[in-house]
């Protein structure tokens, strides 16, 4: 999935406003301006759009965390430089505190069913012969079940 898009729907999701929005961004040790986020929020088509890169998405998701888990001691977690739907959703896991079942059941309310099997492939290490990475269809779903859980 493109960042835009999954920063656009977690911000529906979640109902935040920019001032919101730049302070999770700030948690997760980016500042970033009203412009910018602006910019990051307009249609594909608009001449003013600007693509998110990943290490940018991951300051978002870092910051979700501190937000909803609180901050953690010692070290800053460290923004990945290229992420891809396995880590966003093992960031959107831990932000939420989600469980197996909690994650199952988001998937449920989009209707796309998905074994506890398929799930924990998506969340071993790459080089484990079980693991399996996540399409855009899984994560369309996952942020469509969160959407329908909220509302």
């Amino acid at each position: 999935m493109v960042n835009n898009d999954i920063l656009k729907k977690l911000r529906f999701i979640l109902d935040y406003g920019d001032d919101k929005m730049m302070d999770v961004f700030s948690l997760g040790g980016l500042s970033v301006g009203r412009p910018l986020l602006s910019n990051w929020l307009k249609k594909d088509e608009d001449p003013q759009f600007v693509k998110m890169v990943d290490v940018e998405l991951a300051h978002f998701l870092n910051g979700l965390i501190v937000v909803h888990r609180g901050k953690k001691e010692g070290e800053e977690p460290v923004a990945e430089e290229r992420l891809n739907n396995n880590l966003i959703l093992r960031k959107l896991r831990i932000a939420f505190n989600y469980k197996d079942e909690d994650m199952l059941d988001v998937l449920r309310a989009a209707d796309f069913n998905l074994s506890k099997h398929e799930l924990s492939a998506f969340f071993r290490n790459p080089s484990a012969p079980q693991y399996r990475p996540c399409k855009d269809q899984v994560m369309r779903n996952f942020l469509m079940g969160m959407q329908l859980k909220k509302s």
